[in-house]
Order: structure tokens, then sequence, then C-alpha cells
């Protein structure tokens, strides 16, 4: 059985995602890749997993791909290319659209995919060692999976300086350009992570789902009647939901929903 990936799900429902190569510094394969969706995939449909914290071994959070997995690809046709990045695409998006809280424990540098995988995450936390670059134009190559959801994150004009340049940058400016949320000592990260995971249990697991799906649909459009009445729509739905009609009842009568563990 692999040892690449391991995932725990501790009793309150926060499950932890850990990357486990710290010899590799956690860096990307194809085979990590297909572990890694599908133990995301795998937790989408876990009910006993609330939040999900993914986290890693070792000094680095991810290097990005693995030497051994770019001298296969340069070996590879464009067919072959195009499959082997499909898989690390889709990866991309079953993080960014998974329907449960994400929160990233960064305790050490990210690079390349790795700062991808930052990126579709809902939270980031990451100590003061923890050195980002997306460094795929000093190989001659392009950070174009992990694009959309970085751009979104830190918008066009900072993508451009990064990508061009493939300097190394620090926490403090991930911090200012929207790429990480707060910044903690390296042995405080995982803690302060799993504190944000356990706080976020105590809201609706349906309503953060579409609060999630809410920002994807209303980000970067125009504020219009068709925005505005989509909006309206939404609010209405949640309202008479299960989840909304045990929200509001258990606020009224002033007692805990019944979503929250006791």
């Amino acid at each position: 059985m692999s040892t690449s990936l391991t995932t725990h799900i501790a009793s309150n429902g926060v499950a932890t995602l850990t990357l486990n190569r710290p010899e590799r510094h956690n860096a990307f394969d194809d085979g990590l890749i297909v572990e890694l969706t599908e133990a995301l995939q795998a937790l989408a449909e876990n009910p006993a997993a609330r939040v999900v914290v993914l986290a890693a071994t070792g000094k680095s959070f991810s290097a990005g791909a693995d030497l051994g997995w770019m001298k296969r690809m340069a070996s590879y046709g464009e067919a072959e290319n195009l499959a082997d990045a499909r898989k690390l695409a889709q990866l991309m998006h079953v993080l960014d659209t998974l329907p449960k809280p994400t929160v990233a424990a960064v305790q050490g540098p990210a690079y390349g995919g790795g700062v991808g995988l930052l990126a579709c995450c809902d939270m980031v936390f990451a100590a003061p060692e923890a050195m980002l670059a997306l460094t795929e134009v000093k190989l001659g190559l392009i950070p174009a999976v992990i694009s959309p959801y970085v751009v979104r994150k830190i918008g066009s004009s900072h993508a451009r300086r990064y990508f061009l340049s493939a300097e190394r940058f620090t926490p403090e400016t991930a911090l200012r350009i929207g790429l990480v949320h707060e910044i903690a000592p390296q042995d405080e990260v995982s803690p302060l992570a799993h504190s944000w995971a356990a706080q976020l249990l105590i809201n609706g697991p349906a309503s953060m789902q579409a609060a999630k799906q809410l920002v994807a649909e209303v980000a970067d459009r125009p504020i219009c009647g068709e925005l505005n009445e989509h909006c309206a729509q939404r609010i209405a739905r949640q309202r008479v939901s299960p989840e909304g009609q045990e929200g509001l009842t258990a606020f009224l009568e002033k007692r805990p929903p019944n979503w929250v563990t006791q």
C-alpha cells in the first residue's frame, strides 16, 4: 500500500490529507496525482468528513513536479503530454470544487503545482519558511494547468510578474497578494489550520457548500438585474431548505442547530 499520501478523519469530522513524500519534497508524479484526486473524491462522498485539511510532512509543502516524472514527460509526444496534463487538471478541479471547506497548512516551500494546490484551497495558513515560486519558465514551460486558479487568487498583474520572473517570494508577499490568509510560526501552522477547521464545523455543511458555489458564480460578473435576481433566488432557496429552516429555528429558539456536535 502506498505511503505517499495519508488520510485521517478525526471524530469531530476534520479530515487531514497529508502529502507524505518528504524525501522528494512532496513533489508530484503521475501516481501521486491520481492518488490525491481519488482521496479527495472519496472525502467528498464521505459524510464522516466535514472539513478537509491539506498538509505535508518534511521540510517542503510541495516542490511541484517530481524529477523522474519530468524526465518521463520530456520523452512523451504531444498526445501523451496532453493526457498527462489532463490528470493534473482534474486534480485541481476536484480540489477547487470540493463540496466541503478546504484548509491548507503550509509548513514549508511550495513551488509550481504546489502553489496551484494552495490557490484551490478555501483557507491557507503558512509558516515564515514557506517560500513560494512559479518556476516553470525557467524550464522553458508555463504554469498552464494551474493558471486559472492562481490568476483568480492573485490577479493578472501579480500573475504577470510571478509567471514571468519565476522569482521566489515570501509568505508575507503571498499574504499581501491574496494567496495566503495568515502567517504563523512553523510549529503553530498545523494547530492553527486545525483550529479553524474545527470552527468551521459550527456552520451549516450545505450552506458552506452553497457559499463556495456562490463565490464562483458571482466573481468578476458585472452587477446587474440578472445577477441580483440570481442572488435573490439563491437566498430564497436556502431559507426554505432543510438546513436553512433548522438554522433559523435554532437561532430563534436559542439552541445549537442539529449539525453542531455537543
